[in-house]
């Protein structure tokens, strides 16, 4: 896999959509940080993390089960924002794995303060592992038969 490295707009509505949700849903340890996608569509979807001592949930994994809820499978742009200010937070490695195999042409903004920048999530996993490309295709072939 190829990085493409290239000058993408940063969809500072998405950051401040983030930011908002952030400021106003996460309270207290359970949930900390915020993340925004724009749909192909040009909706907006949002979402927090579940944090739990045994692991939870980062917030960019469980927006991508509100965007299904919401019948939004195609996803353009993310960017996920922490509470208490701290603007934008890159995606753990978890979540680029996940958000590649969902999402392989998905943007991801990161960066802070006035430097944020829009990338390509394979731009964040370089030569990375791809789960969808090492799938046997299904046998279209009618099965045995055992008699």
């Amino acid at each position: 896999m190829t990085t493409r490295t290239q000058h993408m707009d940063v969809d500072h509505e998405l950051i401040r959509a983030a930011a908002d949700v952030a400021r106003t849903r996460c309270r207290g340890d359970d949930h900390t940080m915020a993340a925004a996608a724009r749909v192909k569509d040009g909706r907006i979807v949002t979402a927090v993390n579940a944090y739990h001592f045994t692991g939870g949930p980062c917030a960019e994994l469980v927006l991508i089960g509100a965007a299904a809820a919401q019948g939004a499978y195609e996803l353009d742009t993310i960017v996920a924002v922490g509470d208490r200010d701290r603007g934008v937070v890159p995606p753990c490695g978890r979540c680029r794995q996940v958000l590649l195999d969902y999402f392989p042409a998905l943007k991801v903004i990161v960066g802070e303060g006035d430097r944020v920048r829009t990338v390509l999530i394979t731009d964040l996993l370089p030569a990375s592992y791809v789960w969808a490309d090492h799938q046997v295709e299904a046998e279209t072939t009618a099965p045995l038969s055992t008699g």
